[in-house]
């Protein structure tokens, strides 16, 4: 039976990908700090080791052998980009660099690494392609603290990765969402506005930017059969966007998901943070080679998305 090792495998995405595995008869480990308190739900399906892996020392006491990693741990979450900056360059780059040398010494063959949409800030191209320049706009904005650990963390990867790796994937998530995935993202940040104004009787919400920036949503199960794709499929150093190829603006999405509520509520717009993008749209022709599909389009995928915060 194969193992894999799942680093931050508790969270949304992580304990997503763990179900996945499980159910293509893998046995899953999971490292997780806890550091978001996140109930971890999943005890009986696979087993979970509290770990930082920003100090080696822990990774060390970790036994057994096992025939792959897949590296999600990090600190995300936009506000937190801002205001613990230097958590998040730690977990990225002291973490990745840990996790590398841990998979040396265990002698891992195959390795699999998220990276993020934010590595291409704003983007020349949309539909944005893999082989978009990474960049750094300002390395005095705090948001960049999350950008640059993931540029790091893609380098580190390729070129310690050489030494190690058979097979090292990275693959850059835009905007995945679903099921109780959190409060610190659009989705889930709308909803709680909409439920906010109705509780406290008021008649708008206030979003921030013009309305019309754009992101594309990638629904959680469309997301994981993404990585199920990278998993299964003979690669071998190889970078792939995974996502959906539909723009959305963000005053769309709010007036849908205040339609899906049975609310008609006003919308007031505030300033964008320093360094926020305006648009951002991937091109995932790649991916849709290997035989990517896309069956939760946003309108169905809110659904369940929205239930799940209506009732938590």
């Amino acid at each position: 039976m194969k193992k894999f090792l799942v680093t931050g495998g508790d969270g949304f995405i992580g304990s997503a990908i763990c179900k996945m595995l499980l159910n293509m008869g893998i046995k899953v480990i999971s490292l997780d700090n806890r550091s978001r308190n996140r109930k971890f739900e999943n005890k009986k399906l696979y087993k979970s080791l509290n770990c930082d892996i920003t100090d080696y020392r822990e990774l060390k006491k970790i036994k057994g052998s096992f025939d792959s990693i897949i590296h999600l741990a990090f600190i995300n979450g936009t506000k937190y980009f801002y205001e613990k900056p230097e958590d998040v360059i730690k977990v990225g780059i002291m973490g990745t660099y840990n996790i590398l040398r841990f998979a040396k010494k265990k002698k891992i063959k195959n390795f699999y690494i998220s990276s993020s949409s934010e590595v291409y800030q704003t983007p020349q191209i949309i539909p944005t392609d893999e082989n978009e320049t990474m960049k750094v706009p300002d390395p005095y904005n705090p948001r960049y603290s999350y950008g640059s650990s993931k540029i790091m963390t893609e380098i580190m990867s390729i070129h310690m990765g050489k030494n190690i790796f058979k097979k090292m994937i990275i693959f850059r998530p835009h905007n995945v969402y679903g099921p109780n995935m959190g409060n610190e993202h659009v989705i889930p940040e709308i909803i709680n506005k909409i439920k906010n104004a109705l509780k406290f009787k008021k008649n708008y919400i206030k979003i921030q930017g013009t309305g019309n920036e754009t992101r594309s949503f990638n629904h959680i199960n469309d997301f994981v059969g993404g990585i199920k794709l990278l998993i299964n499929k003979r690669l071998k150093f190889e970078t792939f966007n995974i996502g959906n190829s539909e723009e959305v603006k963000i005053n769309y999405l709010a007036k849908k998901i205040m339609k899906k509520m049975n609310v008609n509520l006003k919308i007031k717009y505030q300033n964008l943070t320093k360094g926020s993008t305006s648009r951002r749209c991937p091109n995932i022709n790649k991916i849709k080679k290997l035989g990517y599909k896309i069956n939760y389009p946003l309108d169905k995928g809110l659904d369940d998305t929205i239930i799940w915060y209506l009732k938590n």
